[in-house]
């Protein structure tokens, strides 16, 4: 019998700033400037900052004009996500000469399990420092990475030494690592569930660990388990590759608030067709069709529907997402986006679609 590894030796690899340094790696002017890769009108959103920015309270999802007050010499740049997934084909190409067990979070992120590693190196943390190494020399990038024996706690320790840093949580640091930490910097708790625990009187690690589970079964239902878990540092979840895609989708921002349904009703037209596009190239279809509505005081309401039929086709689609739309009209306030997603996936015309390596060195 085959003996099992006391331990899994997990990396994540998260690349700095990514499309901010993307743009000023090609650009040696936008070098040491505060700047924004987004759109710069009255309703652009930054989808990424330079640290320069940062420093000033600048972060991806916050509207431009917001941005633009904190830091009144931002730099806007418009996105080149073309530019942006040839480097990260680049990067993926450097993984995969480690391992073959790449699971990708982004364009420029993703664990990798390196307990059986391609090449001979002493360690996972040698590993996580070549591949930063290679990075640097063939992108002219930076890439941040944390080493651990599971992928809570891997993705912990990439940010903790940001950027171009790296930084090793061993299995006797876990659980001291993890009580010592607030529950929102946690990975898997959002904004909506830190402000729940915070009421139940839960704000670190420590406090979370204390907890009965069947407290946590009362308040936070099926998650309960794995907030169960990384408050003692473990986490079972494996490196997936090839993980299935969850759910197709576009959105589209307005320049100006909507407020009549005859308008609505061809966007929706139009963002159905995006999708279904989509969904094609990738030989899907699905039973659950969701519209996402944001209104002008950045509020929004998510309404979705499943079917036992999968979608047909683009029409269909936007029959499906009308009927779901329509009882939102009149809106109590200006629209700013819409969305449409198609989850529930399935390719359309059959089924659901369904050596040992020391950690440290």
């Amino acid at each position: 019998m085959t003996q099992q590894p006391a331990h899994r030796r997990i990396i994540h690899v998260d690349m700095d700033a990514f499309y901010a340094s993307v743009e000023q790696r090609d650009d040696p002017a936008l070098r040491g400037r505060p700047l924004a890769v987004g759109g710069l009108g009255r309703r652009g959103v930054v989808a990424a900052a330079s640290y320069e920015a940062r420093r000033f309270g600048v972060r991806s999802a916050m509207p431009s004009v917001t941005a633009l007050r904190k830091c009144p010499d931002l730099v806007f740049v418009p996105p080149r996500f073309d530019v942006y997934r040839g480097v990260s084909a680049q990067v993926h190409d450097i993984f995969s000469r480690f391992t073959p067990l790449i699971q990708p979070l982004s364009l420029d992120e993703a664990y990798l399990d390196v307990t059986r590693p391609l090449l001979p190196y002493p360690s996972a943390t040698a590993i996580a420092q070549t591949i930063r190494d290679l990075i640097r020399a063939e992108t002219g990038l930076t890439a941040s990475a944390g080493v651990s024996y599971n992928k809570f706690l891997a993705k912990l320790a990439s940010d903790y030494r940001k950027p171009d840093g790296q930084f090793v949580i061993t299995p006797r640091m876990g659980g001291d690592f993890v009580a010592a930490l607030p529950v929102e910097e946690f990975h898997g708790i959002g904004p909506a569930t830190a402000a729940r625990m915070h009421a139940l009187g839960i704000r670190t690690g420590l406090d979370l660990r204390q907890q009965p589970l069947s407290r946590l079964l009362r308040h936070f239902g099926k998650a309960a388990d794995f907030y169960y878990g990384i408050a003692r540092g473990i986490d079972e979840r494996p490196v997936e590759v090839n993980r299935p895609r969850r759910s197709v989708g576009a959105e589209k921002t307005f320049e100006a608030d909507i407020h009549d349904w005859p308008m609505a009703r061809d966007i929706v037209v139009d963002l159905s067709a995006r999708v279904w596009d989509r969904c094609t190239s990738r030989s899907l279809t699905g039973v659950t069709v969701t519209v996402k509505v944001k209104y002008n005081d950045f509020r929004q309401i998510v309404r979705g529907r499943t079917a036992e039929e999968p979608v047909h086709d683009a029409t269909d689609l936007t029959d499906r997402a009308q009927a779901l739309l329509a009882p939102c009209f009149p809106p109590p306030r200006g629209i700013r986006l819409l969305g449409i997603t198609v989850s529930g996936l399935r390719t359309r015309d059959t089924q659901p679609a369904p050596r040992q390596l020391a950690l440290f060195g």
